[in-house]
């Protein structure tokens, strides 16, 4: 390697020290080098355009090698005019965003991290239930490959087996009743090493423990044909359209819960679907429903002393 790229040992030592803080997993022989356990599929937009068959139109698609945040990058880009249906999709994102402030961990090679532009002339009372559409879509291009399915956790997490394999921030900015745009940032788990899952605070799953193999510029694909086909039903005629097919994979549906609002206090009962603004629905004491909606809320099993 030091003589293919013109360096000193000590060089290529660094850069493959520094390959693995960005999570490659790279295998080192004494005496023989350096070598990656498994071969990795880079993105490639040309590739995914081949892959989005009559859709490929509706997408402006651009691959980078790495940035802080796709969200944020692409929040930038839509003020500056980017047009409806700009997606930005990278290789290693260093300060990726998740909901309530949390940091999203995303592995070089091992992660799908896009985010997606959509603009909206009805103002930003139209895009309520937006994260819980981007979800359903979500699903259904894992449920493509996968045996083991995908299930939907209120507002914006699919999961496998109550394990987190995606997801999703919505960011959104316009006039309440004018024109308005959200970015749709996703982050999917396809291959995590060890040290990574050790470093996230709750259950992960990946789409390789699952046994998916698709390589990620299909799955990404995949996704944008899901993501375009929800949005096509969701600007014409809100969430309420697809609220049945949301519930269909809701992972919590008849379960006991626990919502953690923001002001610290806790509200327990029965998950009982979502409302047709895509608000959750909780069955109290009483059998009373009660719907709550809001970014800053925090759902969880119920767990009984």
């Amino acid at each position: 390697m030091a003589r293919e790229f013109e360096l000193s040992r000590a060089s290529v030592f660094n850069a493959i020290s520094q390959a693995e803080t960005m999570g490659v997993v790279i295998h080192a022989v004494r005496g023989k080098g350096y070598k990656l356990p498994g071969g990795v599929e880079w993105l490639d937009a040309g590739v995914v355009v081949q892959n989005l068959g009559a859709v490929a139109q509706v997408f402006s698609i651009r691959v980078e090698d790495s940035v802080d945040s796709t969200n944020a990058a692409l929040m930038a880009a839509a003020l500056n005019g980017a047009p409806d249906g700009r997606v930005l999709c990278v290789e290693h994102q260093y300060a990726g965003k998740g909901r309530r402030g949390r940091q999203w961990h995303a592995a070089l090679g091992g992660s799908l991290t896009f985010s997606v532009l959509w603009r909206f002339d009805r103002g930003l009372q139209s895009i309520a239930g937006l994260s819980l559409v981007a979800g359903l879509a979500l699903a259904r291009a894992i449920n493509r490959h996968s045996r083991h399915p995908a299930r939907l956790k209120w507002p914006n997490d699919v999961l496998v087996g109550h394990r987190k394999l995606a997801g999703i921030l919505v960011e959104v900015q316009g006039d309440m009743h004018g024109a308005a745009f959200a970015v749709v940032g996703i982050g999917l788990n396809v291959q995590l090493h060890e040290a990574q899952r050790d470093s996230i605070d709750q259950a992960v799953i990946d789409l390789a423990e699952v046994g998916v193999t698709i390589g990620r510029n299909q799955l990404l694909a995949d996704c944008l044909q899901e993501l375009h086909a929800a949005l096509v039903i969701f600007r014409e005629y809100g969430f309420a359209a697809l609220r049945a097919d949301w519930v269909a994979l809701d992972a919590y549906a008849g379960k006991e819960v626990s919502l953690l609002l923001p002001n610290t206090q806790a509200a327990h009962g029965v998950a009982a679907g979502v409302d047709e603004t895509g608000a959750l629905l909780l069955r109290g004491s009483n059998n009373t429903l009660t719907a709550y909606s809001g970014g800053e809320i925090s759902l969880r099993l119920r767990q009984r002393q």
